[in-house]
């Protein structure tokens, strides 16, 4: 068992409810329940040694291991090649029809021998609470206990389970054709147990859970040059949407490093307003409205929540269930991926102040018919007085997009994408015929563009920058000409798209910003931003400079995982950084591909 395996080599698996990661060596070592934002039962990546894991796989070490996902769907194969034979473990987790919240969550670890004979070796080793609550193991023949405080964990399998301490071991040897496995299930304490797996048992199950995913994509509409790439991305975000409340996490995971050794460590598991937000629109173009519609909803319920409260009408990040309160804390007996301390849990960027998101948010709101008829009459007043807050707090310096640390500016983005929460608020008024102080928005929309295009400019620079009064440039602005603020071929877009080639662009991967041009209040560096890269090319596309933008997107897609999944950042050495997968960069990539299909398609009847 690798000590700390790269970021990239993971699969991801998910009920829609919470999520767990398998290593390409068949181990478990990220898994957290009974939702995504729960305490760790499995995070040895985080900790090799305290964090625990849950391993299954074949005992010879010199296998050589593949992994995939059965096309469409989000069961991970992970195949062990070795002249003795060739096997395979095939992870899933059933997802709950019903879409109700529940503590009850099953992992499966299906085994085969494909040919030859296998050796597998199972390791159950979980650590509750983010290993700061032990348990106790009750073992006997219907299989194995684990009980903490206020959680159950069963194990159960085909082949017999030994005790080792207070975790559990196992070994089976298969030939050519057979199959087993292991069942490991969640519950809160006294939970009724389940039923022991059979190998028939499994096969019906690995067949149920194909028919769910082929069912769900079925419904894509996306046609374009790349479909693998983008129903996985697609897959992917289904996999980070809770389905109980609609609600988009950020990534799987907490305490993943934006540099290794740093501690840019940050807690993922949240609902951003602003990934949310931009999320609905990714779904729409591949018809996926059921899934937008839910994050609409659960949208409107945190704007009606607010009403009548002092402060503002929004917070940054949620619980998936829509609880405000993250507090930030530290986790000191985790060493962290690689020595990358502090490990967090919680993230203190919910109480920053960032006023884009209310851009972000009602352009999600006005994505179509379909979105806006979600808005009840309570839910556009509550959107209406938001407006009107807004009006009042647009200019005011803000954390923005890449909650810094380092203290409040004039960030040009923020102030953008309040032109945005204008623009379409008014239309949204227009065309829903509710009542609205349109005069009020209007002219708050005018002031703020006059306000960027005058102070959020460096004649220096020729390039709209990251904040007022300095040359610093940001990519975040590369969605400018996507919500509309600017012509994509407007000179004044084009010198900045220029720029922004000069100096954070670096072999096609783009940088947010450069910290140390402007500081953001934390030690160390970071790798370039996937999510800026996949802007960046929606940016060329639309600019016309459409074979830079086909190789780049090309040239991105070798910075994939084997199975096609990213983190947040890209290192220096082409390795992937971060929390993982991200939801940000998946829902870019599909937002370019479609905006470069688009273009490549008109240039093509030209």
């Amino acid at each position: 068992m690798d000590r700390y395996p790269p970021i990239a080599e993971h699969g991801l698996v998910g009920d829609l409810q919470t999520a767990a990661l398998v290593s390409s060596k068949g181990v478990v070592d990220w898994f957290a329940a009974p939702r995504f934002d729960s305490p760790s039962i499995f995070a040895a990546l985080l900790d090799h040694d305290r964090g625990g894991y849950f391993l299954l796989a074949p005992e010879n070490p010199d296998a050589v291991c593949k992994q995939l996902y059965y096309p469409g769907t989000a069961i991970l194969v992970t195949r062990f090649m070795s002249p003795d034979g060739v096997g395979e473990v095939i992870d899933f987790m059933p997802p709950d029809p019903t879409r109700t919240a529940t503590d009850r969550h099953t992992l499966v670890r299906a085994v085969r021998a494909v040919r030859g004979t296998v050796d597998f070796t199972l390791e159950c080793r979980p650590r509750f609470d983010y290993a700061r609550a032990g348990h106790q193991l009750e073992l006997d023949d219907n299989g194995a206990v684990f009980r903490a405080p206020g959680i159950d964990a069963h194990l159960q399998a085909t082949f017999p389970l030994e005790r080792d301490g207070d975790d559990v071991g196992g070994r089976v040897t298969l030939s050519a054709g057979e199959s087993g496995g292991a069942v490991f299930t969640v519950c809160a304490s006294g939970g009724e147990a389940p039923v022991s797996p059979t190998v028939d048992g499994l096969t019906e199950q690995v067949e149920e859970v194909n028919r769910f995913w082929e069912q769900w994509l079925h419904q894509s509409h996306y046609r374009g040059r790349w479909p693998e790439l983008v129903h996985r991305s697609a897959i992917t975000l289904k996999l980070l949407t809770y389905a109980p409340t609609g609600a988009l996490i950020a990534a799987a995971t907490m305490g993943l490093p934006e540099q290794v050794g740093g501690e840019r460590n940050w807690d993922y598991r949240f609902t951003w307003v602003r990934d949310g937000s931009l999320s609905v629109r990714a779904m729409l173009d591949l018809g996926f409205v059921e899934e937008a519609i839910a994050f609409v909803h659960w949208l409107v319920e945190r704007l009606r929540e607010r009403e009548g409260k002092d402060g503002e009408p929004l917070q940054t990040m949620y619980r998936v269930d829509g609880d405000p309160d993250l507090p930030e804390e530290t986790l000191d007996h985790f060493e962290g991926y690689r020595g990358s301390a502090p490990v967090r849990i919680g993230n203190g960027a919910a109480d920053q102040l960032q006023l884009d998101i209310y851009g972000e948010a009602v352009y999600a709101l006005a994505q179509g018919d379909e979105i806006a008829q979600q808005a009840s009459f309570r839910g556009w007043q509550s959107l209406a007085r938001t407006m009107d807050w807004l009006a009042d707090n647009w200019d005011r310096p803000d954390e923005g997009i890449w909650e810094t640390r380092g203290g409040r500016q004039d960030f040009t983005y923020s102030k953008m994408m309040s032109w945005v929460a204008f623009d379409h608020g008014m239309r949204l008024a227009e065309v829903m015929r509710k009542p609205a102080d349109l005069e009020r928005w209007r002219k708050a929309r005018d002031t703020v563009f006059d306000a960027v295009m005058q102070r959020g400019w460096s004649e220096k620079e020729r390039a709209f920058i990251q904040h007022y009064d300095s040359d610093v440039l940001d990519a975040s602005l590369l969605l400018m000409p996507r919500v509309g603020f600017i012509a994509a071929r407007d000179p004044a877009w084009l010198s900045t798209l220029d720029a922004m080639d000069r100096k954070l662009v670096s072999d096609s991967l783009v940088y947010r910003y450069d910290p140390a041009a402007s500081p953001d209040g934390l030690r160390g560096s970071e790798g370039t931003f996937s999510l800026c890269t996949f802007l960046y090319v929606d940016a060329l596309a639309r600019a016309g400079r459409l074979p830079q933008a086909r190789y780049t997107f090309e040239k991105m897609q070798t910075y994939a995982n084997h199975v096609g999944l990213f983190a947040e950042e890209i290192g220096p050495s082409g390795e992937q950084l971060g929390n993982f997968p991200q939801a940000f960069t998946h829902l870019s990539l599909i937002m370019a591909a479609i905006t470069l299909d688009e273009a490549l398609d008109r240039e093509q009847r030209r």
